[in-house]
């Protein structure tokens, strides 16, 4: 998610004439090339859908999706590799590229679209290029888990906003749900036992705490692919995703890091 919270790219595509909500969702959805509103209103699942349609269509009026492609690409490894001036990336980042690689594609629109892109030649862009796909394919598992145990958008990030410790609403209304969608919902959810009062009841926590297990095993097969460097590449990542943080690089805040 550097692409997303780096100051270096946002002021790049600033350029293009995007903001930040806009060139979120535009350069989201440019990993699957130029679809319709609707599909990446579909695809992105926990936002309000008029809302990611009018900044996906917003962003369409002010920028080719090549452009902001090669902008994207390049501002990111840029402030990657500012970031982590004298740090040998190379063989994490050929682990991280092998594994990604043989992930499954089914059901992963994201994934599927990042994946079939070229990668960079330099080893931090490969770094970066892996560990977005990394993201995008537990986002898309995540997404799946999630619709198959038949939960809507909002339920969704009420879910995890109590899961990982947010306030109730929090991080619900960053994804353009307003007060009375999100307090309808939470409402429906004390009548399924999922929440007592504005925190998630026992049962709440363990069906969440369920859909992270089944999440983390449809991501199985990139920490099956790292075999036993595993622990030692997640070291790696802490200590340069920190570097990330140091650098304003991305988000101090620790819930906002936690729920994506």
């Amino acid at each position: 998610m550097h692409s997303v919270w780096c100051r270096t790219t946002n002021q790049a595509q600033a350029g293009l004439g995007l903001d930040f909500m806009t060139g979120y969702v535009m350069g989201r959805a440019a990993l699957m090339g130029t679809p319709e509103p609707g599909v990446v209103a579909a695809t992105f699942a926990v936002f309000e859908p008029a809302m990611v349609q009018g900044a996906y269509q917003a962003a369409r009026g002010l920028c080719d999706r090549n452009e902001l492609w090669a902008t994207r690409t390049s501002s990111t490894i840029a402030s990657l590799t500012e970031v982590l001036a004298g740090a040998d990336v190379a063989a994490v980042a050929d682990a991280l590229q092998d594994a990604v690689s043989d992930a499954p594609l089914p059901g992963r629109p994201l994934f599927a679209g990042l994946i079939s892109q070229e990668w960079p030649s330099d080893p931090v862009g490969r770094l970066w290029r892996a560990c977005e796909l990394a993201r995008e394919h537990r986002g898309d598992s995540h997404v799946a888990v999630c619709i198959a145990n038949g939960l809507d958008a909002v339920e969704m990030n009420i879910l995890t906003e109590l899961w990982v410790g947010m306030p109730l609403g929090s991080y619900t209304a960053s994804r353009g749900w307003s007060p009375e969608q999100i307090a309808a919902t939470a409402e429906g959810m004390r009548q399924k036992d999922w929440l007592e009062g504005d925190q998630l009841s026992e049962e709440g926590a363990a069906f969440r705490g369920a859909i992270e297990e089944d999440t983390d095993m449809l991501g199985q097969s990139i920490i099956d692919a790292l075999g036993d460097s595993f622990d030692s590449i997640v070291a790696d990542l802490e200590t340069w995703s920190q570097l990330c943080i140091d650098a304003k690089a991305f988000p101090p805040d620790v819930f906002k890091r936690a729920a994506g």
